[in-house]
């Protein structure tokens, strides 16, 4: 008959200790307890659970029946144990994590994701930039410690968060059929949208010049709400500004992007308090 179903986690971690070394003298060596009182903690924990746990023998300690059944559920009440403890301190973290991603992630997205974390850890400093991450993703050690990055569809690289339309947009003032060339405002060379833009409309056979060219996207969007250009932009982030233009306007459907985590290696507990907290977010339902 069970005398008391809570299990002390100090006999517990005896118990482990004995399983794992199959030895009284190696597990009290590990525990740093002398071995007559590893011996007393596994006595009082079997008759705890009112079970004969472990088999001895002059030249062995071997697990019994019950002790199979025990195992198991003692490394896992053991590691909740310090999984608890853990978290209860993780608000004390210090560090600075240097994080890289898209321009318009990091305003319409990341803000919202970052205050939630700030509240949570106050002592982390954020450094973020936000750019092309094409170029980011290769200096992640050196210049980043976490970079959001968008890639091609089907990229396998890094942790994948979500899945982005890339789409033409534009404003109601600009004429897009009557257009020749189309007038186009895009961002530098090695921007992935800029790439599949010029790529979509030399395939179809549509001209174009380049209007306008900016690394900053509210500049780019800006040229395009006053109607002088068009641009492209992921479906999601789609200002109200502009509209989103397609065959029925003449021009070439684009591809989808895979927004992708990328780490370092190794990487600091601050940094890995934050890609456990961007993994969660993109996960969360409520987004």
């Amino acid at each position: 008959m069970i005398r008391n179903a809570a299990l002390d986690p100090s006999l517990l971690q005896a118990f482990v200790a004995v399983a794992q070394h199959q030895s009284f003298t190696r597990a009290a060596a590990a525990l740093n307890r002398t071995q007559s009182a590893v011996s007393t903690q596994i006595r009082r924990l079997e008759e705890q659970v009112g079970l004969r746990l472990l088999e001895r023998s002059t030249t062995r300690v071997a697990l019994s029946p019950a002790g199979e059944k025990l195992v198991g559920y003692a490394h896992r009440i053991l590691s909740l144990g310090e999984e608890a403890v853990q978290r209860l301190h993780e608000h004390e973290v210090q560090g600075r994590v240097r994080l890289g991603v898209m321009d318009d992630y990091g305003t319409a997205v990341l803000p919202a994701l970052l205050r939630s974390f700030t509240v949570a850890y106050p002592n982390i400093l954020i450094e973020m930039t936000t750019g092309l991450t094409s170029g980011m993703v290769d200096r992640i050690g050196s210049d980043f410690d976490i970079v959001i990055a968008m890639h091609p569809a089907g990229e396998t690289a890094g942790t994948s968060l979500c899945r982005e339309q890339a789409v033409w947009a534009a404003s109601d003032l600009l004429d897009i059929k009557t257009c020749n060339p189309l007038p186009v405002a895009l961002y530098p060379p090695g921007c992935l949208f800029r790439k599949w833009a010029l790529d979509a409309l030399d395939r179809s056979g549509r001209t174009w010049r380049l209007a306008f060219v900016s690394h900053s996207l509210s500049a780019v969007e800006a040229v395009a709400t006053k109607g002088l250009a068009v641009t492209v932009v992921k479906e999601s982030m789609l200002p109200a500004s502009l509209s989103a233009a397609g065959a029925a306007h003449g021009l070439p459907r684009l591809p989808k992007a895979d927004i992708r985590l990328h780490t370092a290696s190794p990487l600091s507990p601050a940094g890995s308090l934050l890609a456990a907290h961007v993994r969660e977010y993109w996960r969360s339902p409520a987004r």
